[in-house]
């Protein structure tokens, strides 16, 4: 592999964890607001909840990540992505097929964390961060197993949609 300045992997590791920092946080807000108006699909508030407890480890090996490298998180951007995940929850709040928009919502968010975390480990890999790479592919690893859960359950989610609908029971969450 190349050799890249140290001074501009590190700059770019620091920046692309605060990111991720905050991109956790959007996806705590995501997730807590399906959690508040889930009603029938326990299967989905389940598995939220336990991604939940993944994203706050994330959180967590994020941190210990910067603090090994004497950074701290982006309070701004957490904020930020933190309320743009609340009103990106909201938007969906709306829709007659909550559900199904939230699903959709969740692979394509699932996917960018997953793009994300790759990122992450080249860089730390480029510039010689080896102290980061086993709490990175940690993540990863639970990125891309929430981000195949949510699109293997769109036909199930989908057909329970369908299925409360013409019962002519709440569908939408």
């Amino acid at each position: 592999m190349a050799a890249y300045p140290a001074d501009l992997t590190r700059a770019l590791f620091v920046t692309g964890l605060r990111n991720a920092h905050a991109v956790e946080q959007q996806a705590l807000a995501l997730m807590d607001r399906q959690l508040d108006r889930l009603v029938n699909y326990p299967e989905v508030a389940d598995h939220l909840r336990m991604h939940r407890g993944e994203t706050e480890a994330q959180i967590t090996r994020l941190d210990q990540i910067l603090d090994q490298l004497q950074e701290n998180h982006s309070g701004l951007k957490d904020t930020a992505l933190s309320i743009m995940g609340n009103l990106a929850a909201l938007g969906h709040s709306f829709a007659e097929d909550e559900i199904l928009k939230n699903s959709f919502a969740n692979y394509a968010f699932e996917n960018f964390e997953v793009a994300s975390y790759r990122s992450l480990l080249t860089v730390a890999d480029a510039g010689n961060f080896a102290f980061a790479v086993p709490l990175l592919q940690t993540s990863l690893r639970e990125e891309e197993a929430m981000a195949s859960w949510v699109i293997e359950n769109v036909p199930t989610l989908t057909l329970k949609y369908l299925s409360l609908k013409a019962a002519d029971q709440t569908a939408g969450r």
